[in-house]
């Protein structure tokens, strides 16, 4: 980590902690070094620092590219290893960024139902995250996190004292479709994305508090 990321690890932890009183389940799930795509449902702004404030390793993070225009917003999103996208998270660019990343061995975090719940309810998820997953040789840990749309969901403009918690799955094996869809046809290969994108998201959805 660097300075300006150790900086806002640190406070995250802090604001976690007492204002949340936040639970961190099975962060050992997650390697310490080494590309890794954690996969998480998506139901606040809170959700990216809370995931990546759990472990003990510097994490990416997605931005929209449009904040990296301001000379403060921007620096201070690239050292915390932000990653610039398009509103829709899916353009070629930032799926460009995203592999770069996961090639040089860092760990990125993702949302494959591509935005935050309206309802609280997980949502179907995007074909998108099973192109990253199938480009990238990286482990795939499910995520999931609770009680984020309670304490600052799309209903409220202040958070709330509200119970949360983070919890990491144990990483998913997408070794046979990998292989599958380095010599099967595209229309194969769509469907193979959008399979790998329904076994996360089912992976993500059998996660538990208990």
């Amino acid at each position: 980590m660097n300075l300006s990321y150790r900086i806002g690890w640190t406070a995250f932890r802090l604001i976690y902690s007492t204002y949340f009183r936040w639970k961190v389940i099975d962060p050992q799930n997650v390697p310490l070094d080494g590309p890794a795509i954690l996969a998480s449902n998506h139901a606040s702004f809170i959700d990216p620092p809370l995931i990546g404030s759990g472990l003990h390793r510097s994490m990416n993070y997605l931005a929209r590219e449009s904040l990296f225009r301001f000379p403060v917003i921007g620096w201070i999103l690239r050292s915390w290893n932000a990653v610039p996208v398009d509103r829709d998270g899916a353009g070629a660019k930032g799926l460009r960024n995203i592999l770069d990343r996961l090639l040089s061995g860092s760990a990125i975090i993702l949302f494959p139902e591509g935005t935050r719940t309206y309802n609280g309810e997980l949502q179907p998820p995007r074909s998108g995250i099973g192109l990253i997953v199938i480009k990238s040789e990286a482990p795939v840990i499910p995520v999931r996190v609770f009680g984020t749309f309670a304490a600052y969901g799309r209903q409220f403009t202040i958070p709330r004292p509200y119970p949360i918690a983070v919890r990491y799955g144990s990483p998913i094996d997408f070794t046979a479709l990998r292989s599958e869809a380095k010599t099967c046809s595209k229309p194969r290969l769509k469907q193979i994305y959008q399979e790998v994108a329904d076994q996360i998201m089912a992976a993500i959805r059998a996660i538990t508090l208990k």
